[in-house]
């Protein structure tokens, strides 16, 4: 059975709540998924010809070579856009532009109700900039989780990776695809844009991706429908050690020192240092931030940067609510099975539909 099989046998019992409209939509999403999954699956692949010496890598994530050849191993399966139906959500994935792509969850409330609009997510996965897509597992899992337990629908975004395409390339594609979401919303566009209620957006993002919600917060231009943002385990950096980065690493988080370092050498612009504003932002008054929500995690090398990003904003009157999760490490809530981590993960997903709908 192929993909759009696949698909289409999972939405089978709902097909009659279907306008001819979306299934078109649909239909063009779900070949897309296919497409831009053997995509990635070859940008991830072997290479059979020399490339030269390694010049960066972090063992098992990435490899660069001297000639600029770029080999990511694939350490974290990639799933297409399928959900069970028991899981009361439909996702697809969208083609934004020839440098992006973003999978969509509506929780069913929503995509089978046509009077029902939800709060809009949009979500930038971590992966130091430099790895990771939007159809990892992990992600997929999460999002489809909390786009039920949080009742909103979710755009996750696949932005683009350094080192190919370094800072502010990330950047630039959240704020195209928040201001794409704005159009469609004014225009009539797809569908599907209609289940969002665009006087009520949230950016969120998890490690990297905190750090482009950060940035895509500050940078884009109509603020009045941006009602919070949430940074979980942001990914952000400096010069001088913090008490954490300095502590043994704990095997419980997912990043190491020596990682953050890697990943900050390949996605900062070249010969700048980690007290660039992208990696050690400064905080001003001036600055248009919503309420903001900042996850921490006791065992996170981030910690204490993060704890004072809180009190450095708080200090120039911008509203934050910060919360440490004991017990648990870097990006926990994606990688992390154990007892201790879902009871955390089941505590940040109460705290997240509260900040949504307050």
């Amino acid at each position: 059975m192929n993909l759009i099989s696949l698909h289409l046998t999972q939405l089978k019992p709902y097909q009659q709540y279907y306008t001819s409209k979306v299934k078109k939509e649909l239909m063009a999403a779900l070949s897309f998924t296919h497409n831009h999954q053997s995509s990635d699956n070859r940008r991830g692949g072997s290479h059979n010809h020399r490339h030269g010496p390694i010049v960066e890598e972090i063992e098992g994530l990435i490899k660069v070579f001297n000639d600029g050849c770029v080999e990511r191993p694939p350490i974290v399966p990639t799933v297409s856009a399928t959900v069970h139906p028991s899981a009361k959500v439909t996702a697809f994935d969208i083609k934004l532009s020839n440098d992006t792509w973003a999978r969509v969850y509506i929780p069913d409330a929503a995509a089978f109700s046509p009077s029902v609009t939800l709060p809009l997510l949009v979500y930038f996965r971590g992966g130091g900039f430099c790895v990771g897509s939007a159809a990892w597992s992990c992600y997929h899992d999460f999002l489809t989780d909390l786009a039920v337990k949080a009742r909103c629908v979710i755009v996750s975004v696949n932005y683009r990776l350094a080192p190919e395409h370094r800072l502010p390339a990330a950047y630039d594609d959240g704020i195209n695809v928040v201001s794409w979401l704005m159009k469609q919303g004014s225009n009539g566009g797809y569908s599907w844009v209609n289940k969002c209620d665009l006087s009520n957006v949230f950016l969120a993002g998890d490690s990297a991706g905190a750090n482009v919600a950060y940035q895509v917060a500050l940078k884009i231009t109509n603020t009045s429908n941006l009602k919070g943002v949430i940074l979980i385990h942001p990914f952000f950096g400096g010069e001088a050690r913090t008490f954490s980065e300095k502590q043994q690493h704990s095997k419980s988080s997912a990043l190491t020192l020596s990682a953050s370092d890697t990943y900050w050498r390949l996605a900062l612009p070249r010969g700048v240092s980690r007290d660039h504003p992208w990696c050690n932002p400064p905080i001003s008054s001036s600055a248009r931030l919503p309420t903001t929500m900042v996850f921490m995690a006791e065992f996170d090398i981030l910690k204490d940067r993060n704890m004072e990003m809180c009190k450095m904003m708080r200090s120039h009157g911008k509203r934050v609510e910060g919360i440490i999760h004991g017990g648990v490490g870097h990006a926990f809530h994606i990688l992390d099975k154990s007892s201790v981590s879902r009871d955390r993960i089941h505590d940040m997903m109460c705290r997240l539909r509260n900040f949504i709908h307050p």
